[in-house]
């Protein structure tokens, strides 16, 4: 497989350098006596809350509910029922949000027993959940426990879609230079349900702060729900297929590309581009000593507008936390918390502009 590092030694995937940003800790595993401290406030731990009130509810009547199952009920149609379903279904989900909302603060509390979070004054919450009223009245309630407790620290939702803020991080992986004669960047969000890759705009005539740094054309691929199941190497060819169309389809609006793909990417991620850990939901063996993403993607796209392809991945809380940087400014660390299969979690230190 092709080597970048040979031709760009400053590259180091998963550094704790960025142009912007020190990464002071991603990936972090919290445990106690039950488990990973972070499966409380997952999306998986919202739709267990909720079932196990239904359970409580057919005990002594009808479930408001119905016969779906909760892992089958979409946020869409939970946000309508808290909108505007009769009282008892309405007080079923607000019931369940609560109880998430508590055991979303709760995991920040523990979080914020470490160096550096203890000081957070404002963490972000990304992932799916975020997409929904629910979601947002979680974050919002949590925040008050929060600061009922006396705690002084802010949970916001994540500024732009969950579909999107995964691929705008991008841009804050890239060295300056990239954004020299270049209207943007190839951007790639790898999930344990979905895998996006997308055309990320700087827009730096509007905002040389890349705050107006946004998403052109994205495909989704929801690998989780396929039968049979895709392998390792089927993920990858279709990755590498999404990501040519998308470079093409700029070549005919005559998009300027510049030859760099930023990816975000579950898991604990090496210098050389391995996944240590946290690759466990992924298609097939992301952990394999012998894989190498960032390199797979090079040996498929060699070059984009005549100029050796740079590849540069990092954790992909991460990179959605990045899509953060422009809004942050006016706090010296921050966090972010990703709500989705898992529970993603990454801390930054703003670094001073050159």
């Amino acid at each position: 497989m092709a080597d970048q590092t040979k031709a760009h030694p400053e590259l180091r995937h998963g550094t704790a350098n960025l142009p912007a940003v020190t990464v002071d800790s991603y990936n972090v595993e919290l445990r106690d006596e039950e488990g990973f401290v972070g499966d409380r406030a997952n999306s998986q731990a919202f739709r267990t809350i909720l079932d196990e009130w239904r359970e409580r509810l057919r005990e002594v009547g009808d479930d408001p509910l119905g016969e779906e199952e909760s892992q089958d009920v979409s946020r869409k149609k939970l946000d309508q029922l808290l909108s505007k379903g009769e009282p008892e279904v309405a007080g079923l989900i607000h019931g369940a949000v609560e109880e998430f909302a508590q055991e979303l603060a709760g995991v920040v509390r523990r979080f914020r027993r470490r160096k550096g979070w203890k000081t957070a004054e404002r963490i972000v919450v990304g992932g799916g959940m975020r997409q929904s009223r629910i979601g947002e009245l979680a974050i919002g309630r949590a925040t008050v426990l929060l600061k009922g407790d006396g705690a002084d620290v802010t949970l916001v939702p994540i500024r732009h879609h969950p579909d999107e803020a995964g691929l705008i991080g991008a841009v804050h992986l890239a060295p300056s230079w990239i954004f020299s004669g270049h209207d943007g960047i190839v951007a790639v969000d790898i999930g344990g349900s979905n895998i996006r890759a997308g055309i990320v705009l700087f827009h730096r005539k509007k905002a040389a702060d890349l705050s107006e740094a946004a998403v052109w054309k994205f495909e989704l691929w929801p690998h989780r729900g396929e039968e049979p199941a895709p392998g390792r190497d089927d993920a990858v060819g279709r990755l590498a297929g999404m990501v040519e169309g998308l470079i093409g389809r700029a070549r005919k609006e005559k998009l300027t590309l510049a030859p760099f793909i930023g990816v975000g990417c579950p898991g604990l991620i090496e210098a050389d581009g391995s996944i240590a850990k946290g690759g466990q939901n992924l298609p097939g063996n992301w952990e394999s000593s012998r894989f190498n993403l960032p390199a797979c993607l090079v040996e498929a796209i060699p070059e984009i507008n005549g100029h050796d392809t740079m590849v540069l991945m990092h954790n992909d809380a991460v990179v959605q936390g990045l899509s953060q940087v422009p809004f942050m400014q006016d706090v010296e660390g921050w966090g972010v918390l990703t709500i989705g299969t898992g529970l993603g979690n990454a801390y930054f230190t703003n670094r001073a502009a050159d």
